[in-house]
């Protein structure tokens, strides 16, 4: 049978994902990592599917699923999520197929901005993105260290943090941190957040104004974190530093830019490590982040 490019539907996601684990594990140890992706719930994607369904699309053939792009907008951000091939029909333009209908989404959306997160080392998918406008902008490492090194070093957190609700003040609060960190809106994604039970979120004060925010995984992942001015970065990751610490994962991680000068600091002197490295790329003029921590390379 010919291969079909059409959008993706909700059935399709369980398969889409192992697709996507299948691809990231064959490429990381290709090159060293070791397998890094395990299966999860295709939750965001199924959130995504059901926002904006333009931004998902599947490349099949016989029914079996051998392509996925997936890509969400937020104002005039158009972020690409995934876009992953099969790796033994990889080299075949599958690729650039789907890139192109995610980059369509784009053009309907009326982004002004286009980004992405990839690995460092995926070669041939950076010269993909660069070949439709979107540039290295700067690495974004993958830090990792045992919560009980930094339960035993961290200070008393700096700033005040107070758990995140769904009333409209506090939404009003977090438009305005992204606004001032990424540029846009995100409250769309708060909101599916806050419908996490495995996630934590709080708004982080200095006195009595809210200078940014954290949501904290069950898992001790930490992020996205943003804040209002640059000068609050180091402050607001020592202050969720010490709230993974308290919970009870074994380990702590963050995707920390390499940018964001005073939270890398802090990282390394908290005994922090470096697992892998990954790239920001986007269109020009996006992506100048000292104000933001992603929370992984698909939600931003």
């Amino acid at each position: 049978m010919s291969l079909v490019y059409r959008p993706a539907r909700a059935e399709d996601l369980p398969a889409t994902d192992a697709l996507v684990v299948a691809s990231i594990n064959d490429l990381t140890v290709r090159h060293g990592f070791g397998p890094m992706a395990a299966a999860s719930p295709p939750s965001f994607q199924m959130f995504s599917l059901k926002d904006d369904p333009d931004g998902l699309w599947v490349a099949e053939d016989g029914g079996e699923i051998l392509g996925f792009a997936w890509s969400w907008v937020c104002g005039n951000v158009w972020f690409l999520a995934q876009l992953f091939v099969d790796p033994a029909r990889q080299g075949q333009g599958i690729g650039n197929e789907l890139l192109e209908r995610t980059m369509e989404h784009a053009r309907k959306s009326g982004a002004t901005h286009k980004a992405l997160i990839t690995f460092t080392f995926n070669r041939v998918s950076q010269g993909l993105y660069m070949r439709h406008g979107l540039f290295p902008k700067m690495p974004i490492y993958f830090f990792s260290v045992a919560r009980e090194r930094v339960r035993q070093t961290l200070p008393e957190p700096p700033l005040r943090a107070i758990a995140i609700d769904n009333s409209t003040a506090t939404m009003e609060d977090l438009v305005e941190i992204d606004s001032h960190a990424i540029g846009v809106s995100r409250e769309k994604h708060h909101r599916y957040l806050l419908n996490d039970p495995a996630t934590t979120g709080v708004l982080l004060y200095a006195g009595s104004d809210p200078v940014g925010y954290s949501y904290i995984a069950s898992n001790g992942h930490i992020g996205p974190l943003a804040v209002t001015r640059p000068d609050f970065l180091h402050d607001a990751f020592a202050t969720a530093l010490k709230l993974a610490a308290d919970g009870s994962a074994e380990n702590i991680s963050a995707f920390l830019p390499g940018t964001c000068d005073s939270a890398l600091s802090l990282a390394v002197k908290q005994g922090m490590r470096i697992t892998f490295p990954m790239l920001l790329m986007a269109s020009p003029g996006y992506g100048d982040w000292t104000q933001y921590m992603p929370r992984n390379p698909g939600f931003m």
